[in-house]
């Protein structure tokens, strides 16, 4: 059986904010976060954490 929310929860890049050029992939779910994603995560670049920001 095939899955079928693919739709509803989209494949996102989220880059770093610290400019190093290093991104984390995830999925989102849409109905509940319709806005850009921001998550707290760590960079391994710049060796602590920072915000992540969602591109599209």
């Amino acid at each position: 059986m095939a899955k079928r929310g693919s739709e509803t929860r989209p494949i996102v890049k989220l880059r770093s904010s610290a400019g190093t050029g290093t991104t984390y992939v995830t999925r989102k779910n849409r109905r509940n976060d319709p806005d850009r994603m921001v998550l707290r995560k760590y960079d391994p670049r710049v060796r602590r954490h920072v915000d992540f920001k969602e591109e599209r």
